[in-house]
């Protein structure tokens, strides 16, 4: 049985839509504060339909476009995350909030099944800001 479109992949789903292995994943979520997948208390990492975008966006333009990381980091701040998604998702078919963040709705079957869902968006959106916060803090002190 085939997973939603909605539904969360883990890192070798996710490598395998992506076309990169999965340490090459893991190597740019050093790189990228916007790729932050959300991950369980083992560490292994589930990866929102919007997370598979900005993968496939990155690796397009590190590997076809001929962008350096750096050049992929300014590009994210220059232009916003919905701009970038747009070259791993050109028909635009996942949609990305104004500040990058999940959608508001999530259609899904049953009422406990949105909620949960926008639950999990919400802590994976904390754990992202979190992680940024430790970058900035441990670049400081």
């Amino acid at each position: 049985m085939a997973k939603s479109p909605n539904a969360f992949r883990t890192i070798s789903e996710a490598a395998t839509e992506v076309g990169a292995p999965q340490h090459v994943l893991r190597f740019w979520e050093t790189k990228f504060t916007f790729l932050t997948p959300l991950k369980r208390a083992g560490g292994r990492r589930f990866y929102r339909p919007q997370d598979v975008v900005l993968l496939k966006a990155v690796k397009r333009l590190l590997h076809e476009e001929g962008l350096t990381i750096k050049g992929v980091q300014r590009l994210h701040k220059e232009q916003g995350l919905k701009r970038l998604a747009h070259y791993g998702d050109p028909e635009g078919a996942v949609t990305f909030e104004p500040d990058g963040a999940a959608p508001a709705t999530v259609s899904a079957p049953a009422a406990t099944g949105q909620s949960s869902i926008r639950l999990r968006q919400v802590l994976a959106e904390l754990e992202g800001a979190r992680a940024r916060l430790e970058a900035v803090l441990s670049r400081s002190g």
